[in-house]
């Protein structure tokens, strides 16, 4: 037979599998339906000087193509930046808060030999106009809701705060020149590059085991009472949004101080899904309250994605385990 190959970090979808996504699918749209958010759909393509307004120091878009008067237009990298842009020109005038759904393919650019996708499948929410923390719980529970109806048992949601170790390093005047590649190894949740990074430092050695030990504190809302100080200020906003919690979500929740997300538009409390049956976050968000001001609507925004075909794999790895339990 002849065997044509296809983009690496791409794949072809067979109908068994294709109707267990359509299931997953719509057990999530059901969820964001019932909690008010009303599905849109956005061009796979946008003008590259749209989207990189709206990088705010995030990744660049990977694919660029020129159309017939010589733009050049990108496939998106997510859902946030293009929704951003869709506010700020259809809804000018709409009382807020407004809240949006999504199913929609994404893209990134990959190395081939990581095994990492170049097309992925994101559902998710974006909560435009409340603030936190009631806006961050909000977002929290629909995510778990999401989560519960598509029959995840196991998961965990990480939560801390984007504006968490900027703070501290404001505190404890770390040269603005050194920063980026502490925020770098903290990014790649990595403590051995984060301590070799510190250790090039000239401040004392009380500020270097702060900014070593606050990243890892991770844990229960006990680790939310800390002393007084920069940390004290992140940690009750996550206190706030921790008391908005319905039992049944708190208790998915774990709080992680050294949690950071990549896109350079996250400023508050940002999130991220786990699942011990799988090696990988299967989604994730955070509280965005500038974006939306480079689309000339100021407005504090929060959302999440989750990778459906990730998801997809988490539910079935969880059955796996069941299966071979005693």
């Amino acid at each position: 037979p002849m065997i044509l190959p296809i983009p690496s970090g791409t794949r072809d979808v067979l109908p068994d599998e294709m109707g267990e996504l359509r299931t997953l699918t719509e057990r999530l749209r059901g969820v964001f339906g019932d909690a008010g958010y009303g599905e849109i759909y956005t061009p796979a393509l946008e003008y590259e000087a749209v989207i990189t307004r709206g990088a705010l120091g995030g990744a660049r878009p990977a694919y660029r193509v020129f159309d017939e008067n010589g733009e050049a237009l990108v496939l998106r990298s997510d859902m946030t930046v293009p929704i951003a842009r869709l506010v700020g020109s259809r809804y000018q005038a709409s009382e807020p808060p407004l809240r949006f759904a999504y199913f929609a393919h994404c893209y990134r650019g990959v190395r081939p030999q990581r095994g990492q996708p170049r097309e992925f499948l994101q559902a998710g929410i974006e909560l435009i106009g409340a603030a936190a923390p009631a806006g961050t719980a909000e977002a929290v529970t629909v995510l778990c809701r999401a989560l519960d109806r598509a029959g995840l048992a196991r998961y965990r949601v990480g939560i801390g705060d984007a504006a968490l170790y900027p703070a501290l390093m404001d505190a404890l005047e770390v040269p603005d020149e050194r920063r980026g590649r502490l925020l770098s190894e903290l990014g790649h949740g990595d403590f051995v590059g984060l301590e070799n990074a510190l250790a090039d430092l000239a401040i004392d050695e009380r500020s270097l085991e702060l900014l070593l030990s606050v990243p890892q504190l991770r844990g229960g809302p006990e680790i939310l009472h800390g002393p007084p100080g920069p940390v004290a200020d992140a940690v009750a906003g996550l206190r706030a949004i921790h008391q908005l919690l319905a039992a049944d979500v708190a208790e998915r929740v774990i709080f992680d101080l050294g949690l950071s997300r990549a896109p350079g538009y996250y400023t508050g409390a940002v999130f991220e899904v786990y699942d011990p049956a799988v090696g990988m976050p299967i989604g994730g968000g955070g509280r965005y309250d500038h974006l939306l001001g480079q689309f000339g609507r100021e407005l504090p925004a929060v959302g999440f994605a989750l990778e459906v075909e990730k998801l997809h794999q988490a539910l079935a790895a969880e059955e796996r385990l069941a299966a071979a339990a005693p």
